[in-house]
């Protein structure tokens, strides 16, 4: 049996949650953002509190890991940082545009099976930061910085249908016109749907370097091109 601390700050949302062999037991959430330096602490000592009372020892501390604010990134992941040092347990960093698209995956049952999802966080103007993946959760297309236009994402609507989910994607509407563009409405990154990659990480022992580990920032794209991928 795993016990698992996850820990989602990548957008105004601050969340916490607490999974145990793929089950959430506890969860907390904060919509009133950014509120990160102010809530994470609580809910992270409520989740703590909530372990000791059931006599559940945490074997993990899961963290999204961006692309995301800045701000929101660095608060989570040195919280998360400090509680592996803490309680002597391993690092897991997840990639916020995978974790967006798990509620998409659990939920959303209409999705033909050649659909490929495009998580989207929001940045300035008509930019965002996304990613393509298949049903898989396999990357067709890696985590890029997109200005999006009439003709955004074309080689790969023109061939099947594409998802937009996320932050960014309301703002795309009025762009994408395409025909096998779809929306999915309210999808955002969660502490409470980290679990399904936390697991799979935590079975493959995929676990980062706590003294090194860092977030990928927004800011490290530079011209439309990441600096800096994990």
């Amino acid at each position: 049996m795993s016990c698992i601390l996850h820990i989602e700050t990548s957008t105004s949302v601050c969340s916490v949650a607490l999974s145990e062999d793929g089950q959430n037991i506890f969860r907390k959430e904060d919509f009133k953002g950014p509120s990160h330096a102010v809530s994470l602490g609580v809910f992270v000592d409520e989740a703590m509190s909530f372990a000791e009372s059931h006599a559940m020892p945490i074997n993990a501390v899961a963290v999204s890991c961006g692309p995301g604010s800045y701000t929101g990134l660095r608060i989570g992941v040195s919280m998360a940082k400090g509680l592996c040092y803490g309680l002597n347990v391993p690092l897991i960093g997840l990639p916020t545009l995978e974790i967006l698209c798990v509620p998409v995956l659990l939920y959303h049952d209409e999705l033909p099976d050649n659909a490929l999802l495009c998580p989207m966080i929001d940045a300035r103007r008509m930019e965002v930061y996304a990613a393509i993946y298949d049903r898989s959760l396999r990357p067709v297309r890696n985590i890029n910085a997109d200005i999006v236009d009439e003709n955004s994402y074309k080689e790969f609507l023109d061939k099947q249908p594409v998802y937009f989910f996320g932050n960014g994607a309301d703002k795309c509407k009025e762009k994408l016109k395409h025909p096998n563009a779809c929306f999915i409405d309210n999808i955002q990154p969660l502490a409470s749907m980290m679990f399904p990659l936390a697991e799979k990480a935590m079975a493959k022992e995929q676990f980062e370097d706590v003294a090194y580990f860092e977030p990928f920032y927004l800011k490290e794209f530079v011209a439309g091109k990441p600096k800096k991928m994990l």
